[in-house]
């Protein structure tokens, strides 16, 4: 199940990345691939929960990886839309960046995912 989780949020990131790229260029297909990449948040959600569930206890490191992954799905979100009302983003983008930092270093840290850092 990790491999599917991985998989799901690296391409709601790169839909992310889409998603951005076309909204400045103002095209209209935006807003379909911004509902597209809003399952991939629900199929991100739901992975990990399956994840969580397979575990036997919960150790309080996957709690903040839990917490800091939905910080990282709701900048996401807050980007896009504050980016279509022409708002600035400034501040989104730099939580972004540190809560993604953050669920990618306890993701790869923790001992149920990969072992890069370990």
């Amino acid at each position: 199940m990790t491999h599917a989780h991985i998989t799901t949020w690296v391409v709601a990131l790169i839909l992310f990345v889409v998603a951005i790229a076309l909204q400045a260029k103002g095209h209209e297909k935006t807003k379909m691939l911004h509902m597209l990449l809003r399952l991939f948040y629900i199929l991100i959600i739901a992975t990990g929960a399956w994840i969580l569930h397979s575990m036997s206890a919960f150790p309080f490191l996957y709690i903040v990886k839990v917490v800091v992954g939905l910080w990282v799905i709701g900048t996401m979100e807050m980007i896009l839309v504050r980016t279509a009302k022409g708002k600035n983003t400034n501040v989104l983008w730099l939580q972004f960046i540190v809560a993604f930092v953050v669920v990618l270093y306890l993701g790869f840290k923790l001992p149920f995912g990969f072992s890069f850092f370990s």
